[in-house]
């Protein structure tokens, strides 16, 4: 398998969008677009854009999120109610199994890295 490197900048990925599950949603109904650059061995890695809107959000057992805010802000609070904000700069790990609210307070921009463990080679 020929290697190289996988640069968000110059990827041609076309976006893929998506709206929350109407059972999900708490307010609006916001559009997301995804270009998810790179994906193998159970891991993706790759640009999340979302307008304001709010959604209920469950995590596998089996797959964490690291995120990096690029622009914007979201909430995020967890079923405790502990509420936590993220901008640009800031980044966060949503464990495997997570549950909570997600809240996109602006529209926002992130690179994602998600971690399936369960196919982890």
């Amino acid at each position: 398998m020929h290697k190289t490197l996988t640069a968000f900048a110059t990827a041609n990925t076309p976006p893929g969008f998506d709206f929350p599950r109407p059972e999900r949603l708490v307010e609006g109904n916001p559009q997301r677009v995804t270009w998810n650059h790179f994906e193998r061995d159970g891991m993706s890695a790759g640009l999340w854009g979302c307008e304001p809107g709010a959604w209920r959000i469950e995590f596998a057992d089996d797959t964490d999120e690291f995120f990096h805010v690029l622009s914007g802000r979201i909430r995020i609070t967890d079923e405790g109610g502990l509420a936590r904000e993220f901008g640009p700069g800031e980044a966060c790990v949503i464990p495997a199994g997570f549950k909570g609210v997600f809240e996109v307070l602006e529209t926002v921009m992130k690179h994602y890295v998600f971690v399936k463990r369960g196919e982890m080679r």
